[in-house]
């Protein structure tokens, strides 16, 4: 095995296995977000403007969870906030783009092509708050 392998497999080790617990606490998160965010603004708010507020809500609870608890980064809060949103945007374009791909053009239904989207997603996400969001200054 070479070194690149070993070293991934050391850091998917240590992180990967809180970064999956963390990712499935996120979305429950992210879920009661925007249901009760929902409710509380249904009557005043644009479906797009609710939508907006409970995704601020879900990326800064799963920003905190990552660093607090997976990454354990310290310092530099604003910047890794900027970066998470970032990682966020590039995942949420990236899961557009496959979902595209396979039901347009691959003839996927979409229980499939969600599937394989969020599991894409979910590794490029990975990868971006190592490598992006909270790398640390050694790496």
């Amino acid at each position: 095995m070479n070194l690149f392998k070993v070293k991934y497999l050391k850091i998917f080790n240590e992180v990967g296995s809180l970064y999956i617990v963390a990712g499935i606490c996120n979305t429950l998160v992210g879920y009661v977000a925007g249901v009760y965010t929902y409710k509380i603004f249904e009557n005043y708010l644009h479906i797009t403007f609710i939508g907006l507020i409970s995704n601020i809500i879900s990326i800064t609870s799963a920003f905190l969870v990552y660093k607090i608890f997976v990454f354990k980064t310290k310092g530099d809060w604003m910047n890794e906030y900027a970066k998470c949103y970032l990682v966020y945007g590039v995942s949420a374009i990236l899961s557009t783009f496959f979902l595209w791909i396979f039901t347009k053009y691959l003839g996927y239904n979409i229980w499939l092509s969600q599937a394989l989207s969020i599991f894409i997603v979910l590794l490029v996400s990975f990868v971006g708050h190592l490598k992006f969001t909270f790398k640390k200054k050694h790496d």
